[in-house]
């Protein structure tokens, strides 16, 4: 699968041209023929493995997407790009290069999508077959729509009918309108999609990835009955069982274990030569080290949680790089805090870093957090969900769970997996804690104390190169 669908997309996009980087330039799918692609199954398939491709793009998943995360008390960005300081210091503003690539990244998923589910219906191709490529491709577009609403807030939605009508040029649609396209698309792929795959298709989205995100989603609208009744599709399905080991999801050999509900599949040669590895291990080990984790998260975790050596270098730790032999990792091989995210790291038998690994953006296990997190809030008992997660790492189980406790076990449990910060501000919104005065906090040399302006920063700007072009059409948010 991780070969398959880069291969597929280079084909895809030689016989059907895909929109050029703005949103506003794009060609309608809908316009390309039959005899010059849409004839087969096969051709389907290949334009549904192509849907995946921007997300492993630098400026979809593989980089930009963890810069948004610099803004939480978990890391450093430790690069030395400008846009990235301003990220993680809250003085960024429309202009921001990050906040520009990861629109046209994701709308560029979007027109794919839509592709598929213009022209799947119309191919004479085997039923199953065709039920699989459309809820892929419902799901990766719910999937886009869902971060553009954590990213943004109000963005346009572009659907098949746009497509067909060259309709791009569209205002933003409201958050709720944002969230129930969202909705919708995820509802219709787990209607569509089988509940695991063979090893030969390994990687692809299934029931458990679009009810998995649909339990996410009515978190984030606190509509408690619905997250605990989607999350127990989840975790009451053996397919998606916890891994026997937390650091089997980190690990090249059962990096699609069933726990991963989602992840995007990076392969040496074969994908992008900036994948999540390549940001997140130090220089020392052939990366550029970007995205450090700083003490404040070294020391939120318990004392004999092994999560943190399996997520966390630290000085002292023994690294085994193949037949390189083993390295003693030292605060100098980083750039800046003196740590590193382990569970991004990967090398090859000769000892040089891989980038094979997978980077998984939704496990059964923060799927358990917010069913546990949906009983709390709903005057439930989450005990049994939230002592799942503790018991496989090994810890003493908890009685009477109140939020604090899910709130430290989702800060360790998903360290460094672009969580943090969109936790802390829907917590805030909730009421549960101050962002604001919370990010006000000095943590140390790397994690200075920020101006965190609500509701400024509950979303980013819109790229303003966008609002431009769009002349009047598309208004930018509200505060910048």
């Amino acid at each position: 699968m991780k070969k398959i669908y880069v291969m597929a997309g280079w084909l895809f996009l030689m016989a059907a041209t895909s929109c050029n980087d703005d949103l506003l330039d794009s060609t309608p799918y809908g316009q390309v023929t039959s005899q010059q692609f849409w004839r087969n199954g096969d051709d389907v398939v290949a334009a549904t493995n192509a849907i995946y491709a921007p997300l492993l793009n630098e400026d979809g998943f593989a980089h930009t997407e963890y810069t948004f995360d610099n803004c939480s008390d978990d890391m450093n960005r430790a690069g030395d790009h400008s846009d990235e300081t301003s990220l993680e210091m809250f003085t960024f503003d429309a202009a921001n290069s990050h906040i520009l690539a990861t629109w046209s990244t994701k709308y560029e998923v979007i027109s794919r999508a839509n592709a598929v589910l213009i022209n799947a219906p119309k191919v004479t191709m085997d039923e199953a077959l065709r039920n699989r490529s459309m809820g892929e491709a419902y799901f990766l577009r719910g999937f886009v729509y869902w971060r553009l609403s954590l990213i943004y807030g109000e963005v346009p939605i572009i659907l098949e009918d746009d497509a067909l009508k060259n309709n791009y040029n569209k205002p933003k649609a409201t958050l709720a309108e944002v969230r129930a396209q969202a909705e919708s698309d995820f509802q219709k792929a787990a209607a569509l999609l089988p509940v695991s795959y063979d090893d030969a298709q390994s990687g692809r989205v299934t029931q458990g990835s679009a009810n998995g995100f649909l339990t996410k989603l009515y978190v984030y609208q606190e509509n408690w009955a619905k997250a605990i009744e989607f999350g127990q599709k989840v975790i009451g399905n053996a397919a998606y069982k916890l891994a026997g080991n937390y650091n089997d999801n980190f690990q090249l050999v059962t990096e699609n274990n069933p726990e991963i509900l989602f992840s995007l599949q990076y392969e040496t040669g074969w994908t992008t030569d900036n994948s999540p590895t390549f940001y997140h291990t130090p220089q020392a080990f052939g990366g550029w080290g970007f995205h450090e984790p700083i003490e404040d998260l070294v020391q939120e975790f318990e004392k004999g949680d092994p999560r943190r050596s399996y997520s966390i270098y630290s000085p002292g730790d023994k690294v085994t790089r193949g037949s390189a032999g083993t390295t003693t990792f030292e605060a100098n091989m980083t750039r800046v805090t003196g740590y590193s995210f382990r569970k991004y790291t990967s090398f090859t038998d000769a000892g040089d870093m891989s980038q094979s690994l997978n980077a998984p953006f939704l496990r059964s296990a923060d799927v358990y957090l917010l069913v546990a997190e949906a009983k709390i809030r709903s005057g439930q008992s989450g005990d049994t969900e939230l002592n799942a997660v503790r018991k496989r790492a090994g810890l003493a189980a908890k009685t009477g769970a109140k939020m604090a406790d899910i709130m430290h076990e989702r800060r360790v449990e998903l360290a460094g997996e672009n969580e943090r910060h969109q936790d802390l501000m829907r917590w805030d919104k909730a009421g549960l804690i101050d962002i604001a005065a919370h990010y006000k906090i000095a943590r140390g040399p790397f994690k200075p104390s920020r101006n965190f302006i609500k509701p400024k920063h509950y979303y980013f700007p819109l790229p303003q190169r966008e609002v431009d072009l769009s002349n009047g059409v598309l208004k930018q948010n509200v505060n910048y």
